[in-house]
């Protein structure tokens, strides 16, 4: 098939990586070239190093199947474009409305949002039946998950596409309902922001929390580790957006979150979190 990825940051170009590595062609789309090129660099050194683990990788012949390009005409025939740009839903719902115009009818429009409401997004298209979410997990090519989200009028072909694409992956998927933050994050924010608040609280230290999560409750890293990786600035909007689509005080926002994130500490991007980098 053939795929296009909007956005060629830390998860656009994980996902077009995964696609590319299954046998698809991919065409990656953002607003310059210097972004483009930086995103192919960090697809070459990812298949490198995946290869040196998994022989039936070869770089080569995945790198042939990726496309760069700032053009946006040249999604017009895609299969499937999936967007991974910035979580702002009047900013997809643009987006959405341009691929609507743009693309043949036969092309998928997904989404790869970890919060927004995908039937907010089709309801901007003629197509509301080729809509879905594809949400995958950072690092893209290593995490195994994809939550697969479907509207009302999501047609049950454009399902088994989602499903076929994601087995050949080798990734697992699951079904989700159209609700905010699906399943994972929906679990998982609030439990980073219980851990963030014992902190602010000066209940433990980081690292005796994280501690007690990974031999307490045999977690492989602990919460505020993970919150690093994530991105506190990530971590905060997706927070504020469960918040404010629930109205829910159990999913209010540390105020020690908002103090890092104001001060730049945004986790392992920026050299410092809960932890220094």
């Amino acid at each position: 098939m053939k795929i296009a990825v909007i956005g060629s940051g830390i998860m656009g170009n994980g996902i077009a990586q995964v696609f590319a590595t299954s046998g698809h062609h991919v065409t990656i789309l953002d607003i310059s070239n210097e972004v483009l090129r930086k995103a192919e660099n960090t697809i070459a050194k990812s298949l490198i190093k995946l290869s040196q683990k998994d022989a039936k990788i070869v770089p080569s012949e995945v790198l042939a199947r990726l496309n760069y390009t700032t053009d946006k005409q040249e999604l017009r025939d895609a299969d499937l474009v999936i967007e991974a740009i910035t979580e702002n839903i009047e900013v997809k719902k643009k987006v959405f409305r341009e691929l609507d115009e743009l693309c043949e009818p036969k092309t998928i429009l997904a989404s790869n949002t970890s919060s927004l409401g995908i039937g907010d997004m089709a309801a901007v298209t003629n197509r509301k039946d080729r809509v879905c979410g594809m949400h995958f997990f950072n690092p893209v090519p290593l995490m195994k998950l994809v939550e697969i989200t479907a509207t009302d009028e999501t047609s049950e072909e454009t399902i088994q596409i989602a499903e076929m694409l994601v087995k050949q992956m080798n990734k697992e998927s699951i079904h989700v309902k159209d609700t905010p933050l699906f399943v994972v994050n929906r679990l998982l924010v609030p439990f980073i922001c219980e851990a963030i608040t014992l902190v602010e609280e000066g209940t433990a230290s980081p690292a005796d929390i994280d501690k007690a999560m990974q031999l307490g409750a045999n977690h492989p890293i602990g919460p505020l580790w993970l919150a690093d990786i994530i991105g506190l600035d990530t971590m905060l909007h997706i927070q504020e957006a469960l918040f404010v689509k629930t109205n829910d005080s159990k999913y209010r926002v540390p105020e020690l979150l908002r103090e890092m994130v104001a001060r730049g500490e945004l986790g392992r991007k920026s050299g410092k979190g809960f932890y220094q980098y």
